[in-house]
């Protein structure tokens, strides 16, 4: 059950992330029509997102084929460094398309809002891996 869960979110992100960009390179052409809103939600992005929710299965296993993880000894690093992408992109793109006054700040002239996606897709990496994966880690330890 935890693992249909974790694969459910990890496609919510990837599909969350597709459906952001999209969105954001069609409002900075000039097919910003296509970008209108309700209740201030893009209904391109709607759109984009439930076609992202079909494709996201197919973007999971190309990217595990595409880095060889299933022939990694340790799988682990480069699923960390994975889910914590999805959180990243996904958080920044709903910024990008939802919140484009939140784009302004900056710290030390990087945009504040990529800091702020960064330390929540560290610690939301954190925490799901907590969630997720605490099997294996009381495995390993029980194990030395």
């Amino acid at each position: 059950m935890k693992l249909q869960i974790s694969t459910w979110l990890q496609n919510l992100g990837i599909a969350c992330s597709i459906a952001s960009f999209f969105t954001l390179f069609f409002r900075l052409t000039e097919f910003e029509w296509v970008t209108k809103s309700v209740y201030h939600i893009p209904v391109f992005f709607v759109v984009v997102f439930l076609l992202g929710l079909v494709l996201a299965e197919d973007v999971r296993k190309v990217f595990k084929k595409i880095f060889l993880y299933e022939k990694r000894k340790d799988q682990r690093p480069i699923w960390q460094i994975g889910i914590g992408l999805i959180f990243f992109l996904a958080q920044i793109g709903v910024v990008m398309v939802f919140s484009t006054e939140l784009t302004q700040p900056t710290l030390g002239g990087m945009p504040l809002f990529l800091v702020f996606a960064f330390m929540n897709a560290f610690i939301m990496t954190v925490i799901y891996e907590e969630v997720f994966y605490r099997k294996d880690k009381t495995n390993e330890l029980n194990s030395h």
